[in-house]
């Protein structure tokens, strides 16, 4: 594939492995290439590395390495905690409540749950994607035995309040739950601070490999999740099956790198999403979606109004945005995310998610919004 002078502007979707990261991998490969449930000296190598990737994680995220669980990503995490979790308390109760703007990998599994019995309530958000907090406190009842609220919303951005929202789900005596998989590397995420029951989160957001994940389980409650995979008793039999031991690798160095990079990242990639943002507001009927509310610095999500969809991306073959999550986008539909938040079908569709990382550049920005205007502007002009 020839991708020169092509723009990537989806590092929502996933990010490149970092070549530091790529270099710790490859010795597991090859070298060190025991499995870490092995009891020799191959073994306790590779089970070693495992538990040093364990510690970079946590450490990103600010807790113990006993409460991070490895799994293939985020979707297998949401599973396992979603199930594991619900069936363990459904004695206690049946209710759980989401948001209409979750990550499918939350919605699917929300739904599956709905089939065995469970009833789900789905908060609405308003049209910058913001849930109601007191319509949260009033929907938790004598049944509720999870919230599951998603800290930065991968289509728009926004960052719920999680503190706020952690203070009224537990005043209630209520688990919390949320998908970092957004936030985490992006923005600061501690999770001793956000005081979190259990939380899921990946690493190839985060210039790390693809096919692994954790999933976080608050020690300090003594949160307990059941088993929902058999077969061995790898991971605290969380997650049984031989250890990704070169992902995991990567998943720490990638942790590692984001830890002591993510600070003067992070301002740096504002400001070009800033300016990205003030050249498409020069197009005619173009709206930002999540401006006014705390947002991710790499995320924009904008609307153009009167434009064709399909027609504006056939246009924009130089650029790598996408029309929402890349779980979804083979399929041609409005996004749930953009319906929810008050628009119309024929405007989510024609709105695009642009996200920014590591290898954008301000000439990229440049770049990415010329392609645009002109792309909008020859739609505009008549056929004769």
């Amino acid at each position: 594939m020839n991708t020169k002078n092509k723009i990537y502007l989806d590092y929502n979707a996933t990010t490149p492995v970092d070549k530091r990261v790529v270099d710790a991998m490859l010795p597991y490969f090859t070298e060190i290439f025991g499995n870490a449930s092995s009891d020799h000296v191959f073994g306790w190598d590779a089970e070693e590395a495992v538990e040093f990737g364990r510690e970079q994680v946590s450490n990103l995220v600010n807790c113990k390495p006993t409460e991070i669980t490895f799994t293939s990503g985020a979707t297998e995490a949401a599973n396992l905690a979603l199930f594991g979790f619900c069936k363990r308390n459904s004695s206690k109760g049946k209710h759980i409540i989401t948001c209409k703007t979750e990550h499918k990998a939350i919605l699917d599994t929300m739904q599956a749950l709905e089939n065995e019995g469970f009833q789900i309530r789905y908060l609405d958000v308003d049209t910058e994607g913001n849930i109601d907090l007191e319509e949260l406190e009033n929907a938790i009842n004598a049944e509720t035995i999870l919230v599951c609220l998603m800290l930065a919303n991968n289509e728009t951005g926004l960052i719920h309040p999680m503190k706020q929202i952690e203070k009224i789900v537990h005043s209630k005596g209520v688990k919390l739950m949320s998908d970092i998989t957004q936030a985490v590397g992006k923005i600061p995420v501690d999770l001793k601070e956000l005081n979190l029951d259990l939380a899921i989160f990946s690493s190839h957001k985060l210039y790390g490999p693809k096919g692994v994940g954790a999933l976080y389980i608050n020690k300090k409650y003594k949160v307990k999740v059941d088993r929902t995979v058999f077969g061995g008793g790898q991971e605290k039999g969380m997650r049984p099956g031989t250890l990704n031991v070169p992902g995991i690798v990567g998943f720490g160095k990638a942790a590692e790198i984001a830890s002591e990079e993510m600070q003067e990242e992070s301002i740096r990639i504002s400001k070009l999403r800033n300016r990205l943002e003030a050249l498409l507001e020069e197009i005619e009927e173009v709206h930002i979606n999540s401006k006014h509310s705390d947002r991710l610095p790499n995320t924009t999500n904008v609307s153009f109004g009167n434009s064709d969809g399909n027609q504006l991306l056939r246009k924009l073959n130089n650029l790598a945005i996408s029309r929402g999550s890349a779980c979804t986008s083979n399929i041609v539909q409005p996004s749930h995310v953009l319906k929810a938040m008050g628009l119309t079908d024929e405007v989510a569709l024609s709105s695009f998610r642009i996200s920014l990382g590591r290898k954008t550049t301000l000439a990229n920005i440049e770049f990415a919004a010329k392609e645009i205007k002109n792309a909008v502007q020859q739609q505009k002009i008549p056929v004769v």
